[in-house]
């Protein structure tokens, strides 16, 4: 990681009157600005390909990956490499079939229409979904009782891209209709990560010193989003305590402040590791009691803590419940159990 951090050039500061052309956003436009996933981007690139060559829409693709892993930024992106607009819902906005159908007849051909937390779709709405993604109709029942009849609109051609933190949740006969392809986002490597820090701070107009980018990388959880919030952080705290550069020191100091250590854990990440050991013997324990214990959703442990306990083993999930492992207790400086001491021996 040494000779890599060497390979970084400071970033220093633009000009003042560059300010106004900043863009406020961090997320990528084109490709090349989009870091890693790099076998996604790939696959990708073919399937844009054949489709402008068609001159058809793209078809339908489920992303879907741990939250802050770029769902989102690849959606904009394919809408922007088919030059085609893209109308941005959720899961939880689309409350009744009448929300999906304003939103599929208002579809205009060549569209994309992105999804967030598809998994959170009603039931009803869902089965609506079907019809409308695989022939492009959509079946609207009018009355009710004996007088009901079925109306069925004919849609424009459009590409569906929807994005989920929970696979498991989504049904057999929805996932089968993304004919385009499922892609699994993965977490970054550090290298990655360093270069999204790089990037960013050039956006934010702020100095850093390549021994803090390899510091923030360290500690961002293998996640862009995080990476980005813990470099704001330092931003500000370089301006009110520092002199407006992100030194190594100012890093530290930042991050201790907001008590993230070195693995990238958070207070709510150790507090779940502690219950484990301290409270459950190490485990295993259930998630819904594991949740009662923390004062934390069960949803909460699983979306946004567990993945990345798991990604760098520090919990293990069993039938009966997690566990901690011997690396959560070396991380939080915990002894070892007698029975655990004696696996090892």
């Amino acid at each position: 990681m040494a000779d890599t951090t060497k390979e970084i050039p400071v970033v220093k500061k633009k000009e003042q009157k560059e300010d106004s052309t900043l863009d406020a956003s961090l997320r990528p436009r084109t490709w090349d600005e989009y870091i890693g996933q790099d076998v996604i981007k790939k696959n990708l690139a073919i399937s844009l390909e054949a489709a402008r060559k068609r001159g058809e829409p793209l078809e339908h693709i489920l992303f879907y990956g741990p939250a802050g892993l770029g769902k989102t930024t690849l959606a904009h992106l394919i809408a922007h490499e088919m030059n085609s607009p893209m109308r941005v819902t959720s899961g939880p906005a689309i409350e009744r079939v009448g929300d999906l159908a304003s939103v599929l007849t208002n579809l205009s051909p060549g569209d994309t229409l992105f999804i967030d937390e598809i998994h959170r779709l009603n039931k009803l709405v869902e089965e609506v979904l079907y019809p409308a993604m695989e022939s492009r109709t959509l079946d609207i029942i009018i009355g009710k009782g004996p007088s009901a009849r079925v109306l069925q609109l004919d849609l424009p051609p459009f590409t569906l891209l929807a994005a989920t933190t929970r696979m498991a949740l989504l049904s057999s006969p929805l996932r089968s209709r993304f004919s385009g392809g499922t892609y699994r986002l993965s977490f970054y490597s550090h290298n990655d990560i360093e270069r999204i820090v790089q990037r960013s701070a050039v956006l934010l107009n702020v100095s850093i010193e390549p021994e803090a980018i390899t510091e923030l990388s360290l500690r961002s959880r293998s996640t862009p989003r995080v990476a980005n919030h813990l470099l704001k952080r330092c931003r500000d705290y370089a301006d009110v305590r520092g002199n407006g550069t992100i030194t190594t020191n100012v890093a530290h100091d930042a991050l201790h402040l907001l008590d993230v250590d070195q693995k990238g854990l958070e207070i709510s990440d150790r507090r779940i590791l502690e219950t484990i050991i301290t409270k459950y013997n190490g485990g295993p324990v259930g998630i819904q009691t594991l949740a009662a214990s923390t004062s934390e959703e069960t949803e909460t442990i699983e979306d946004v803590h567990e993945p990345y306990l798991l990604q760098i083993g520090f919990i293990e999930r069993t039938p009966r419940g997690r566990m901690a492992t011997r690396l959560a207790y070396e991380h939080l400086g915990i002894p070892l159990p007698a029975n655990m001491q004696e696996t090892l021996l």
